[in-house]
C-alpha cells in the first residue's frame, strides 16, 4: 500500500520528536533551551549556597529565638569545618550542572 504525501508530512514531525521519563518529557530536534533558564541555575544554586552559608549554625541573630540557637550550637558543638565542606561540595554541584546546562549535549 503506497502512503499519501499527507501521511508522509504528518509522520515526519513525529521521527522529530523524542520522548524522554516515559513520555513527561518531549524535545523537537533543533529547539534549544531559552538562555534564561540556563542562567536560572546559576541564579538558584547561588541562593541555596547562600543560604547556607547564612544559616549554616542557625538563626542565631533572631530577636525571639536567637538566644536558644546559640545556646543550641554551645551545647551541641557543631563543626564548622563539616558546614564548610558540605558548602564545597554544593558549589562542586553547582559548577557541574551549570557546565552541563550550557554545553551543547545534543548531536544533531
Amino acid at each position: 500500500m503506497a502512503e499519501t504525501t499527507e501521511a508522509k508530512s504528518a509522520k515526519a514531525p513525529e521521527s522529530e520528536i523524542q520522548d524522554y521519563a516515559d513520555g513527561w518529557i518531549t524535545e523537537r530536534k533543533g529547539t534549544g533551551v531559552p538562555a534564561f533558564l540556563k542562567f536560572a541555575y546559576i541564579v538558584i544554586a547561588a541562593g541555596v549556597i547562600g543560604y547556607f552559608l547564612l544559616y549554616m549554625n542557625g538563626e542565631v541573630n533572631h530577636s525571639d529565638r536567637g538566644a536558644l540557637v546559640r545556646q543550641f550550637n554551645k551545647v551541641t558543638q557543631s563543626s564548622p569545618a563539616l558546614m564548610y565542606a558540605i558548602i564545597a561540595m554544593m558549589a562542586i554541584y553547582a559548577v557541574i550542572v551549570v557546565v552541563f546546562a550550557f554545553k551543547a549535549v545534543h548531536k544533531d
